[in-house]
């Protein structure tokens, strides 16, 4: 195998541990560990790395080697921000620009995700982000920015992991009645309901997430206070 190809198979692999959390955030990724594990070269590790790190995914440290990016409210708020008006800006203009093939495929899209179920064993189900991260790429598709596209991207993994990472986004909360009025709205070409719906939508998710990392950080604190 060459070592592209490794390159490209451990990118794929640590990038899919990290964003569902397989991979803690604030882990050391040992670089040596990792190509001994998955019987590749080093330079391999340290490419697919490098590249995570472009994603911001992955940070470098000075004589530290790299771990996992951590996560932070703030870097939750900033992202969520950056997201919505991103998402906004795509969305309408796919309702301004998408053809038959593009509702063909939104339906579809939505259609996958209504009947998959979100939570399995109290986990969010790999099946059901799959169908989750389709349906919301299938709504910005016919944008026509090939750019807008690739800014988006990043930021929707990046949010991903927070959710994965929080496991407690379904919880209380209807998110196939907010996904179905996206849709609704967007199959409509009611540019103002869908792009409103999605901002609410998102930022009920960061919300949701937020108070979650809270609970933990305090949770975390109080374990430490009890220790000492």
């Amino acid at each position: 195998m060459s070592n592209k190809t490794q390159s490209d198979r451990m990118f794929e692999t640590l990038r899919g541990d990290i964003l569902a959390c397989r991979i803690l955030p604030g882990s050391k990724l040992r670089i040596n560990d990792i190509a001994e594990t998955s019987e590749v070269s080093l330079g391999a590790v340290r490419e697919a790395l490098s590249r995570l790190g472009a994603e911001g995914l992955v940070i470098a440290e000075s004589q530290k080697g790299y771990r996992a990016a951590p996560l932070s409210v703030e870097d939750l708020r900033d992202l969520t921000e950056a997201r919505v008006e991103i998402e906004q800006i795509a969305l309408a203009r796919s309702i301004a620009h998408g053809d038959l093939d593009w509702e063909t495929n939104l339906v579809a899209a939505w259609h996958r995700l209504s009947r998959i179920s979100e939570r399995v064993e109290g986990e969010t189900s790999d099946q059901w982000a799959l169908a989750h991260g389709a349906f919301h790429e299938a709504l910005v598709k016919a944008c026509g920015s090939a750019k807008l596209l690739q800014i988006r991207s990043p930021l929707y993994q990046q949010t991903e992991r927070y959710r994965r990472y929080s496991g407690v986004v379904g919880r209380d909360r209807n998110v196939s009645a907010e996904h179905k009025r996206i849709f609704d709205a967007a199959i409509a070409r009611d540019s103002a309901a869908a792009t409103d719906a999605i901002a609410k939508h998102l930022r009920l998710t960061a919300e949701i997430i937020t108070n979650a990392l809270k609970l933990e950080e305090r949770n975390d604190e109080g374990r430490r206070k009890r220790a000492g």
